[in-house]
């Protein structure tokens, strides 16, 4: 079958099967014009790359899975590299989590402490002109200053 054959079977842009394909996951012959002609285990290994990438997959990793997955099912065959592989997986998972856990705590400290929509605070009154933007350059200075 041609690529906009497949594309149209499996719903992955022809674009998608060339990179598939440029990435070493799909190897369609060569009809004699030079046309890609995928057999029909092409479709079934599209849909495998495309079930391990829904599971937040990258290619690395999909391209070391694929040879151990059965069908459009989460069922595998042992693998040498299977289980080493999805632990590996799991451990960057677990460490994205643990990083947006962190983002998420100190975004809802910045939410918490910030003062009630509509809330009058006490600020300290602005001076205008020459005076203003000197005061405004020496509050600058001051920070940068304690930064570093």
């Amino acid at each position: 079958m041609k690529i906009g054959e497949l594309s149209r079977r499996t719903g992955v842009s022809v674009r998608m099967l060339r990179y598939y394909e440029a990435e070493g996951l799909l190897a369609p012959a060569r009809t004699g014009a030079g046309y890609r002609d995928y057999d029909a285990s092409a479709e079934v290994t599209v849909r495998r790359i495309r079930l391990l990438g829904e599971a937040g997959l990258k290619l690395d990793a999909v391209r070391q899975l694929l040879p151990c997955l059965l069908g459009d099912t989460p069922h595998f065959v042992p693998c040498a590299a299977l289980r080493a592989g999805l632990a590996r997986e799991m451990k960057e998972l677990d460490a994205r989590i643990g990083a947006l856990t962190h983002s998420r705590r100190l975004l809802a400290g910045f939410l918490k402490n910030l003062p009630e929509e509509g809330a009058v605070t006490a600020a300290a009154p602005v001076a205008s002109g020459a005076a203003g933007r000197r005061a405004a350059r020496r509050d600058v200075n001051k920070a940068v200053s304690a930064r570093g």
